[in-house]
């Protein structure tokens, strides 16, 4: 498995995943349903965004994604 794992085409596929999420339109709901829509919408942006921005490393069949959380200039 880990001979086969692309990582830079995973970490473009999270890429992708984000801008579907943010592109999604909005279907037709109201109410509780659309908030709910929206608000994972929103998680499923965050957590494929920030994947997307890993650092990713296979050494010795173990995946490591450093992902830096730090605000630009800290």
């Amino acid at each position: 498995m880990a001979e086969a794992l692309d990582l830079d085409a995973m970490l473009q596929r999270f890429r992708d995943r984000a801008h579907a999420v943010k592109s999604r339109p909005l279907p037709p709901i109201a109410g509780d349903e659309r908030t709910r829509f929206i608000e994972q919408a929103q998680n499923d942006f965050q957590d494929f965004a920030i994947i997307s921005d890993a650092k990713a490393t296979l050494v010795d069949g173990v995946l490591t994604l450093t992902i830096d959380l730090r605000s630009p200039g800290e």
